[in-house]
Parts: C-alpha cells; sequence; structure tokens
C-alpha cells in the first residue's frame, strides 16, 4: 500500500476555499466510481490524500485518471446549528483573546463556515474560516476525552465532537442536534461543501447514539455459545476501505499478519470476518463441530484443558469448550472457523469502529454463527513469524523533519499506552508542531507540540493537525498490535531515503 498527498494550494499556512473546492471535486470524481486498486482518497483544507495498490494502480495510472475529472462542484446546503455556549474553555479563550464572553460568542456565531472535511472521529466537521480574533493554537497535548456534542475551535477551524474521544481543541459549548448518528438513515448530518451558521440556543443536549449492532442476534448457521467476555473481543474482516473520507477508521486486524495465517489455516479467502482476542480472551462453547485455527502471540488456546498450538487448525467438537491462557510475549490472538464468521457490515465491512458506535465487543451469552458452511479437514499447520525483537524502520512522513528522525534513532522508546487507535511512546523529546488538519496515514508518528510520539494504528482517527514527521514501515505494522504499556522499542532508518517520496510525497497539483 503507497500513499500520496496532492497539495492544491493554500498549503498549511492558511485555509483557501479554492483548494478545499478542488480536493472535494476530485475525491467526488473518485469515490462516484473508484479505479480498482484506490483504497481511500479523503479531502482536507488544502490536501486530497490518496491510499493505493500500487500493484493495481499505479502512480501514473492514478494521477492520470484523475486529470479527468470534472471539477465543477455541486452547490451545498446552509444548515443552522443551535448550540448552547458552556464549553469548559470559554473563560479562558476569552481570557486570551482579551474579549469578552458574549463577544467570543458574537464572533463566533458570525462566519458562514464552509465543511472542509469530514473526518478525525466519524462525522466530525472541519469547518472554517474562525474570526482572526478568535484563534488560539491547539491545547499542548491533547485532552484523553472531549464530550460529545463538543463545539471547539482550534487556529482557523471550528468543528463538533460527534462522540465522546480525545482532542486538543478548545472547548466553546455544546450542539443541540446530533451530526452523526449510525442508526439514522443518513448518518451524517453535514457533507463537504456545505456552509454552517451557529446559533445560541437552549435546550438538552441530544443523547449520545447507542452502538449499532453488526452481530446478528439469531445466527443462520449457529456455532458458538460466549461464556464468559474476554477484555477486547471483537469479529473483524479485511477493514473498512473507501470510507475515510467520513472519518470513519480504517478498523480490521490490529495484527493482519496473524489475522490472514488464521484464516488461510483454515481454507477461508483473506479479509474472511473471524476473532480478535486481545489480552485475556473468551470462554466459548462450540455448537456444532468446528474447524479452526488460532494464530497471533501472547496467548494460548485450551481446548478441553488440551494446549492447541498457534499456527495449525484443529478440530472442535460440538459441546467442548475453548478458553484461553496467557503464554509468552505479545497480546493479541485470532481465531479463524472454517467459512467465516456471519456479520452485518456497516458502509463495507463487518469490523466495528468503536468510536463511531458501529458494532461492539463480544458479551456473555452472545451467539456466534458460520458464514457458510466450508468442508475443511483439520491439521493444516504453518510456522508464525519471529515476533521479537520489536525493531521499525521509520520512513519520512508529510512533515518530514530531519531532526525528528535524529530524536528516534538517539535512544530507545518505552511504551506508555497501546490500543487500537495507537502506540503512545516515552522516550528522547521529539520535536513536533501542528498545523490545519489533513488526513492521517496508517502507521503515522503524530507528534503534537509536547514531543510524546503517537504510532497512529487502525482505529485511528481519519484526520488531524499535529506534525507526521515520520511513519512506520508497512511490513513492520503488525509487530505494533502485538505491544503492551512498558515494552521498549528501537527505530532505525533503514530505506529512509530512496523512500522520501515513493511513499507519501507531497506534490503540487498538476492541473
Amino acid at each position: 500500500m503507497e500513499g500520496l498527498y496532492l497539495v492544491l494550494g493554500g498549503g498549511l499556512s492558511g485555509v483557501s476555499e479554492e483548494a478545499g473546492r478542488l480536493a472535494q471535486a476530485l475525491a467526488r470524481f473518485l469515490l462516484a466510481s473508484p479505479p480498482p486498486g484506490l483504497r481511500e482518497a479523503v479531502p482536507a483544507y488544502s490536501t486530497l490524500y490518496l491510499e493505493y495498490d500500487p500493484a493495481l494502480l499505479p502512480r501514473a495510472r492514478l494521477l492520470a485518471h484523475l486529470r479527468r475529472a470534472p471539477l465543477a462542484e455541486a452547490e451545498g446546503r446552509e444548515v443552522i446549528l443551535p448550540v448552547r455556549y458552556d464549553g469548559e474553555d470559554l473563560p479562558e479563550v476569552a481570557r486570551r483573546t482579551g474579549l469578552s464572553l458574549e463577544e467570543v460568542k458574537r464572533r463566533h456565531q458570525a462566519p458562514l463556515y464552509r465543511v472542509y472535511a469530514l473526518g478525525f472521529t466519524p462525522g466530525f466537521p472541519f469547518m472554517a474560516p474562525v474570526d482572526e480574533a478568535l484563534r488560539l493554537p491547539r491545547r499542548p497535548h491533547p485532552r484523553p476525552r472531549v464530550p460529545a456534542h463538543a463545539v471547539a475551535m482550534a487556529g482557523p477551524q471550528t468543528g463538533v465532537y460527534p462522540l465522546p474521544s480525545p482532542g486538543g481543541w478548545h472547548l466553546l459549548g455544546t450542539a443541540l442536534v446530533a451530526v452523526y448518528d449510525p442508526h439514522r438513515p443518513e448518518p451524517f448530518l453535514l457533507q463537504p461543501g456545505d456552509r454552517v451558521r451557529f446559533r445560541e440556543a437552549q435546550g438538552p443536549a441530544p443523547p449520545e447514539p447507542l452502538p449499532l449492532e453488526l452481530l446478528p442476534p439469531s445466527p443462520r448457521l449457529p456455532a458458538l455459545r460466549v461464556e464468559e467476555e474476554g477484555l477486547l473481543d471483537l469479529v473483524v474482516d479485511g477493514g473498512r476501505f473507501l470510507a475515510a473520507h467520513l472519518g470513519l477508521a480504517r478498523s480490521g486486524p490490529l495484527d493482519p499478519y496473524s489475522a490472514h495465517l488464521a484464516n488461510r489455516l483454515v481454507g477461508n479467502p483473506p479479509g474472511a470476518p473471524l476473532l480478535e482476542v486481545a489480552y485475556r480472551g473468551p470462554v466459548l462453547t462450540a455448537l456444532r463441530p468446528l474447524v479452526a485455527a488460532v494464530a497471533g502471540y501472547g496467548l494460548v488456546a485450551l481446548l478441553e484443558g488440551e494446549e492447541i498450538p498457534p499456527g495449525q487448525s484443529f478440530f472442535w467438537p460440538q459441546g467442548k469448550t475453548l478458553r484461553f491462557r496467557p503464554k509468552g510475549k505479545g497480546v493479541r490472538v485470532y481465531l479463524a472457523l472454517a467459512g467465516g464468521l456471519e456479520a452485518h457490515t456497516f458502509l463495507g465491512s463487518a469490523s466495528p469502529d468503536l468510536r463511531g458506535r458501529v458494532g461492539r465487543p463480544l458479551r456473555a451469552g452472545d451467539l456466534l454463527g458460520l458464514g457458510e458452511e466450508r468442508p475443511v479437514r483439520p491439521g493444516r499447520a504453518f510456522p508464525q513469524r519471529p515476533l521479537l525483537p520489536f525493531r521499525f524502520r521509520l520512513l519520512p512522513g508529510p512533515q518530514y523533519s530531519p531532526e525528528a528522525l535524529a530524536a528516534f534513532l538517539s535512544g530507545s522508546f518505552r511504551v506508555v499506552r497501546a490500543d487500537r487507535m495507537g502506540v503512545e511512546l516515552q522516550g528522547p523529546e521529539v520535536p513536533g508542531g501542528e498545523g490545519l488538519s489533513e488526513a492521517t496515514p496508517l502507521g503515522g508518528i503524530q507528534v503534537p507540540p509536547s514531543g510524546r510520539p503517537l504510532v497512529l494504528l487502525a482505529d485511528k482517527g481519519s484526520l488531524g493537525g499535529y506534525s507526521k514527521p515520520l511513519r512506520i514501515h508497512p511490513q513492520d505494522l503488525w509487530r505494533l498490535g502485538q505491544v503492551w504499556p512498558g515494552v521498549e522499542l528501537i527505530f532505525t532508518s533503514e530505506g529512509n531515503r530512496e523512500n522520501i517520496h515513493k511513499i507519501i510525497p507531497r506534490l503540487p497539483w498538476e492541473g
């Protein structure tokens, strides 16, 4: 997989309506009939990020296809968005700008904002321009949790957090209409190109949407009953593509190598739905005779107390129970059943988007069904790759800097936090920064002004404004799905220079 940023004008120094219109027109053209091999097309203020498979879609062919795009833009709607100005940061914004609270509210409501992109989380609208007198940089380090429906601003941007999430913007108030709800026929209230006016109002905030169920309550071919839930057990497929422009996460397996191996062991096609088991694992009882396989690291499966070696398919008799026990280094394994697991899809994928309230972890009492009956003999085996050492190759990111690379090469880093969104690191201080929000590449290393890096993984926000000076080599990403807090990581610069344009070039658009 390769990534390409097209810089269409305006750069990171300011908002360009002309560049935004062009980015949206090109994305709309690509997404209306995606060429084979296109994986994402994500517009932002002045950039269009394209992710593609070069074996199916060479870069020259992709750019040639883009030059055929009609650039006429459909007129967006004008939407009035009521807001209750009760934000936690409102007094500080008034103090730092030298304005009264009423003047801050008046100036925030005055513009007719343009929606430049949806991203970060599903339905989060990136809008501009904020009145110059109100512009403040992001917080030095993001809050771990911003409440749902929070109206916020950063620099020339304003937006609405659809759901609770981390965030570094300044909180001004609460939107009284939900901008995203996966249960609605049209989940997204706003679209790129729409115009928005904020209007002060009073009233209750809308409720947070409940998770959208992806597991059928009555499977066609019942296969497993969940006797006890684990810490985070998810049914995932290959991931959700061509949806990042709406703010949806790629999702899918955090360790795609092990997931692919598990499916291969039982004769499933790549990307067939299977179970990702993290840290502890569930207790599962077979409701019919099954052929299954486990692949991954840090856990071992026990069938009625008998250890099942990873990397090998096995027969699972009806009525017998499978559980998991920690063993060795790593934190995730994948359980595949011949025929795959049955699951509904949302925008093309059965994988959950936990921040977007799409799908959920398994609970005790859940029933899982087979996608299809597939006669397969057990006993197939493949050796797994060595997991250690945790050594990762670095490639340039969209805001590449030699100083950031030197910081990563100057010593080791320890994992502070590891989840499906990313891996937070502690070690030598890395120079970072911020700019206008743009698409975030999988494996990008985001560095806010605080200097604490975060490696972005499968459930990352699709857009962000912190500096991304470096990126993990795509072939090394699967190992990041197996790290845990406290483990030491080493970084190298292998292949750095020759890949600086190949992996994430930033090229001017040639009309």
